[in-house]
């Protein structure tokens, strides 16, 4: 049976609270379709082919990490926003999307499954947005990781080798992990005592800042440190409400 749309939202504003969160972009619904809700999308970005994906499923509802709408949103609708959102329009389909919520849900969360996936256990909360801490602080199996072992796991998990800068211990014992742009929390895991920064992509000047704080720093990608919370809402959601659900991948190497 389809859910009501105003139902599936209301379930992930209950789990993920983003009203708690001063972000970049607007959560929630971003452009309404259709209000019954049989097909469940999801995937990371919101663009023209993940748009095309989600049509090619015939979903109902597209939940997404990255909207498409950003700081005050859009000032003019361009001929890339119209395909974009010509094709959402045509499918009749819903786009909703949660950003920081989505990072720092503790169980649902990109930082909290990129811990479990390593087979640490999460022993903290870092990274303050505005107050509302978005990363966590995972203590690594047994006596830790050599930086070698750390990164072929992150590897597995991620599907791809992290660019790594050396500057740690020999042991990683306390893995600190900001999923996507986090490398400006170098100084925050190292005051809470991590020994290494997980996160997506690096600065320019994160080399330098990673040396001088003494910390490894792993950067595995934007797109692939967050491919694990929008899979698991969208599975949160189709088993809550007994729906259909496709993620869809559009591999993105940044």
């Amino acid at each position: 049976m389809p859910a009501a749309l105003t139902d599936v939202l209301a379930e992930i504003d209950l789990l993920l609270e983003p009203g708690r969160f001063q972000d970049y972009c607007p959560n929630g619904l971003q452009v309404p379709g259709r209000e019954q809700v049989a097909t469940l999308a999801s995937g990371v970005s919101a663009h023209a082919e993940l748009f095309e994906l989600a049509a090619s499923e015939r979903a109902d509802l597209l939940v997404v990490h990255h909207g498409l709408f950003w700081g005050t949103g859009a000032q003019r609708v361009d001929t890339v926003l119209k395909r974009r959102l010509k094709i959402l329009f045509d499918a009749d389909i819903a786009l909703a999307a949660y950003h920081l919520p989505l990072d720092a849900h503790p169980e649902l969360g990109n930082n909290a499954l990129l811990a479990r996936a390593l087979g640490a256990q999460i022993s903290g909360r870092f990274a303050l947005h505005h107050g509302e801490p978005i990363g966590v602080l995972a203590d690594l199996p047994g006596e830790g990781l050599s930086i070698d072992q750390l990164t072929e796991r992150v590897r597995e998990i991620t599907s791809r080798t992290p660019l790594l800068f050396d500057c740690g211990p020999t042991l990683v014992c306390r893995l600190a992990i900001v999923s996507g742009a986090g490398a400006d929390y170098l100084d925050d895991a190292a005051a809470a005592g991590a020994d290494a920064l997980l996160t997506g992509e690096p600065a320019e000047r994160t080399m330098a800042q990673a040396r001088e704080c003494g910390l490894h720093l792993l950067a595995a990608g934007h797109y692939a440190t967050e491919t694990f919370g929008i899979r698991a809402l969208g599975e949160h959601l189709a088993g809550r409400f007994g729906l259909h659900h496709v993620q869809l991948d559009v591999p993105n190497p940044v």
